[in-house]
C-alpha cells in the first residue's frame, strides 16, 4: 500500500493544571474540562497515536514504523533513532501552574532511563492577560546553591519570568529549567521521551492531600547552569513564506502564514514532515494526488517518500512545519 498524508486520533490527557482550551481550539464536542495536553503524534509508550484518515486507519504509529520504516521515517531518520518516532507533538492547557521542571539531555537519559532525552520548543498560541512562564536562570547558580534555593522555597526566584502573548517562540534545550504559567495555551515539539524531572510544585497538594514527587536529586545533574542571552526567540513573518523558528539536531521548525496555494519540494529532505494547521484550514495534496484536510489544532504527518506536496490554504492559515535535518 503507498503511504499518504496521515492524520492521528488525538490522545487526550486529563492532568489537574489542564482547563477547556484544547476541545475548543481543536473543535471537539462535548467540550471537556480539564484537559492538560492532547498529543497529537506519540511514539511513547503506552499513548502511541492511531491513525484516523484513509487505509491505513486504525493502524498504530508502531504499525506504521515496521512496515514502512525508511519510507515513513526517510533513510537519514531511520539510522539516528531506529524503529521509534523521534519527535512528540501535543498542545498544553495551562489554567494553573505547571511545575517548575527540567529534562535531561541524551547521554543522562540513556545512562538512567535508556530512552532519549527531552529538547523541545514552545510556541504560543494564545496567553490570557498577564500570563507569563519561566525559562532559564535570571542568576548565576551552582549545584550547591540550587538545592538550598529549593530546600528554603526561593527557587524561583532564580528564575527568568517572561510574560507571554500569541507567537512567542521559546527554545528549551535539555537541561534548561522551566515552567509553563497559567493562561498559557501552547504547541510544543518536542524529542520523544516522557521523562521530567520536578524541581518545584508551589506546596500543591493532590486530591487526597498529598504532595506531589520531588526530584531534586537527579535534576541536579541534569540541569544547565549557564544563562542565556536568548531564552525568547525573535523572528520576523513574512507573509506566504516559511519563517525559520528552530534549526537543531532533533527537529527544524518553520512558520507559514498564507492564504494561497504554494509547492513545497521535500525531495532533499529524506525525513518525514510534520504540518500543524495552528489556523484556519489546509488541504495538503501529495506528489501522487492523495488529498487531507486538515483544520484548526490538527495536525498531518507526510512520508519521507513523498517527493513533494502543494499546501492549499484557506484565509488566514497559519501552518508550522517540523522535519529532521540530516546531521
Amino acid at each position: 500500500m503507498k503511504l499518504y498524508p496521515i492524520v492521528f486520533e488525538p490522545l487526550l490527557k486529563p492532568i489537574m493544571w489542564g482547563g477547556d482550551e484544547i476541545c475548543k481550539f481543536k473543535g471537539l464536542s462535548p467540550i471537556q474540562d480539564g484537559i492538560g495536553e492532547s498529543w497529537e503524534v506519540s511514539h511513547v509508550k503506552n499513548s502511541v497515536s492511531v491513525v484516523s484518515n484513509g487505509e491505513l486507519k486504525g493502524q498504530s504509529l508502531d504499525q506504521l514504523i515496521h512496515t514502512y520504516e525508511a519510507q515513513l521515517l526517510g533513510e537519514n531518520v531511520l539510522a539516528r533513532f531506529g524503529k521509534k518516532f523521534p519527535l512528540l507533538i501535543k498542545f498544553i492547557d495551562a489554567r494553573d501552574h505547571l511545575s517548575i521542571q527540567v529534562h535531561p539531555d541524551d547521554a543522562l537519559a540513556k545512562a538512567r532511563h535508556d530512552s532519549f532525552g527531552k529538547t523541545e520548543m514552545w510556541y504560543v498560541i494564545s496567553a490570557k492577560p498577564g500570563a507569563f512562564l519561566y525559562s532559564g536562570f535570571a542568576k548565576q547558580l551552582d549545584a550547591q546553591t540550587y538545592v538550598e534555593n529549593v530546600e528554603d522555597n526561593t527557587f524561583v526566584e532564580t528564575l527568568e519570568k517572561h510574560e507571554t502573548q500569541a507567537g512567542d517562540v521559546f527554545f528549551l534545550p535539555a537541561g534548561r529549567v522551566h515552567a509553563i504559567g497559567a493562561g498559557c495555551f501552547i504547541a510544543e515539539i518536542q524529542q520523544t521521551s516522557d521523562i521530567t524531572y520536578r524541581i518545584y510544585d508551589f506546596n500543591r497538594k493532590d486530591a487526597q492531600g498529598n504532595s506531589r514527587e520531588l526530584h531534586t536529586e537527579l535534576a541536579k545533574d541534569a540541569i544547565d547552569y549557564t544563562i542565556s542571552q536568548e531564552y525568547k526567540l525573535s523572528y520576523a513573518q513574512e507573509k506566504d513564506k516559511f519563517t525559520p523558528l528552530v534549526d537543531c539536531p532533533y527537529f527544524t521548525t518553520n512558520l507559514l502564514e498564507t492564504d494561497k496555494r504554494l509547492e513545497r519540494d521535500l525531495q532533499e529532505r529524506d525525513s518525514f514532515s510534520i504540518y500543524i494547521c495552528m489556523q484556519g484550514k489546509l488541504t495538503i495534496k501529495d506528489d501522487l494526488g492523495a488529498l487531507v484536510e486538515i483544520r484548526q489544532g490538527q495536525t498531518a504527518l507526510i512520508p519521507a517518500s513523498c517527493k513533494s506536496i502543494s499546501l492549499i490554504a484557506s484565509e488566514n492559515c497559519k501552518i508550522m512545519e517540523t522535519y529532521i535535518n540530516k546531521a
